[in-house]
């Protein structure tokens, strides 16, 4: 039984698994990332959570095939580089996979954080058996992972996917964290939740998630998920507009590429139907015939051990 270790690299923590060649965690910890103090101490720290699994696990380099990263960011899939994560600061060109290799002797790859999870659900999740679709996660951000005949596509600079960059709006619009306009990310995401939330909260007006918040609580998308669980009307038509304009975005791929099916993951997706039925009601509306009748939008099943599976999973790329 071939036995893979996955990391997700986040900016609070660090997640470790030991994966088997069924997609079945054997051990799992994981550990602060520490990300103000330096990408040199964050990376200390996985070196030893790495002994502590081949510890826990009785594992050596001899018994595991391969480790995999996911990072949130720019990666250079082939030379082992994190070029950017932008919310890690300090990490900026550093040659990850070789520090890791040299310590250990066990081949060592890494890529983004979406793509790694794509991989996941194309090998163990609700992708499994297509060999066409869109993974996507919605949270802080929105980014997806192309599977295309059955195989990740990464692009020439190892940038495809971003689909939370396909412009909504062709001038002004909200402003992106990419620093453009009009971006999917910047209508569709965690943070657009939370301002349309407290756009209506400036009326002065009363809200269910405002009551679930507390007089000088924060509002979050999952309280505004649960007001709208609640059946506050307000709720509903903030959740009713991001999978609107989700769907926008995912009409221009779908009638691009054709895909089987769209998997939607991340943090507000688990708001389930509230998110996916607007999804769902625009692509059927917007779509072309062809590529809407083909394709499937459904949840995704790994939810948040997508990316140490996925991870796991880059030695057999």
């Amino acid at each position: 039984m071939a036995k893979r270790i996955g990391i997700d690299v986040g900016g609070t923590n660090v997640k470790i698994a030991l994966v088997d060649d069924k997609g079945k965690i054997i051990y799992s910890n994981s550990v602060p990332t520490y990300a103000n103090m330096g990408y040199e101490y964050t990376v200390n720290n996985i070196k030893q959570a790495i002994r502590d699994l081949m510890k826990e696990t009785k594992s050596d380099s001899k018994t595991i095939q391969g480790i995999g990263f996911d990072f949130p960011g720019q990666v250079d899939y082939k030379k082992g580089i994190v070029k950017l994560a932008p919310n890690i600061p300090g990490w900026v060109n550093v040659p990850i996979a070789k520090m890791i290799e040299d310590e250990f002797s066990i081949p060592t790859k890494i890529d983004n954080d979406v793509r790694c999870a794509a991989l996941g659900e194309l090998n163990f999740g609700a992708g499994k058996g297509c060999e066409n679709f869109i993974c996507i996660t919605v949270g802080t951000g929105v980014g997806s992972g192309l599977v295309i005949n059955g195989k990740l596509v990464r692009g020439a600079a190892n940038a495809a996917g971003e689909i939370g960059h396909i412009k909504l709006q062709m001038n002004d619009g909200p402003i992106c964290g990419c620093g453009d306009t009009g971006c999917l990310e910047a209508f569709a995401s965690g943070p657009s939740i939370v301002a349309m939330a407290q756009d209506y909260l400036k009326s002065g007006k009363s809200t269910k998630f405002r009551e679930l918040a507390g007089a000088e609580g924060e509002i979050t998308p999952y309280l505004v998920a649960k007001a709208a669980e609640a059946g506050d009307p307000v709720a509903r038509r903030i959740f009713e507009r991001i999978g609107t304009y989700l769907g926008m975005g995912l009409t221009s791929v779908i009638n691009l590429l054709n895909p089987e099916k769209v998997i939607i993951g991340g943090g507000v997706a688990e708001a389930g139907e509230l998110l996916l039925a607007p999804v769902r009601k625009t692509i059927q509306e917007r779509a072309m015939v062809v590529a809407r009748e083909s394709v499937e939008i459904v949840p995704a099943q790994l939810g948040n051990t997508a990316g140490v599976i996925g991870a796991s999973m880059l030695i057999t790329e």
